[in-house]
């Protein structure tokens, strides 16, 4: 889904509570990374892998210049012969330390993954969910009470999983309101044109 349509979808939701909750939790989600630029993990369940996410993630960074947003995407069954952007197994959350930040996404969580979300509270992991419900799913309410923020997104709801990923990746991705000034302004018109005039980052 490209910036257009980001737009555009963000036109059909005005009024609702969605932009607002989005927003908020891009917020929290680009704080975590740029104030304890630890690096940014991103895992899903066995069933549910957010690679998609991720490549949202890695255009929104190059974009805003945000190297921070860029996620190693952790995989529950990498395989040997995957490239190495995709060959991150579960021990990587194992070895996570303080100052990292790990984005779950998933409808639910998995007690392997659980185990491991909880192990890197512990050492001081900031966990984000995004996806789990209103913690009455197998692993909803652990996750839920896992996460220093969750985003859910339960079943029945007017916006899917996969469509609300886009609008945080999007927020996540947009810059700070600047403060006023005509050199402000200035640094801004530099920065679209760059970015209107860079090319794509690498596909995944």
């Amino acid at each position: 889904m490209d910036a257009v349509r980001v737009a555009l979808l963000r036109e059909v939701l005005a009024g609702t509570e969605w932009l607002g909750a989005t927003r908020r939790f891009a917020a929290v989600l680009r704080g975590s990374v740029v104030s304890h630029g630890g690096g940014l993990l991103l895992v899903g369940s066995a069933r549910y892998e957010p690679w998609h996410l991720a490549a949202h993630l890695v255009d929104e960074a190059a974009w805003s210049g945000t190297r921070e947003l860029a996620p190693t995407l952790v995989r529950h069954h990498p395989r040997p012969t995957d490239p190495a952007h995709l060959a991150v197994g579960l021990g990587r959350i194992e070895a996570a330390r303080r100052g990292e930040t790990l984005l779950v996404a998933t409808p639910a969580g998995d007690a392997p993954l659980l185990e491991r979300v909880s192990d890197a509270r512990r050492a001081g992991v900031t966990i984000l969910a995004l996806g789990v419900g209103k913690g009455v799913g197998v692993g909803e309410a652990e996750l839920t009470a896992l996460a220093h923020e969750t985003l859910a997104v339960p079943d029945g709801s007017a916006l899917d999983l996969d469509t609300v990923q886009h609008l945080v990746s999007a927020a996540a991705g947009e810059t700070l309101p600047p403060t006023r000034g005509r050199r402000r302004f200035r640094d801004r018109l530099s920065h679209l044109a760059e970015r209107l005039t860079a090319p794509p980052p690498p596909a995944w």
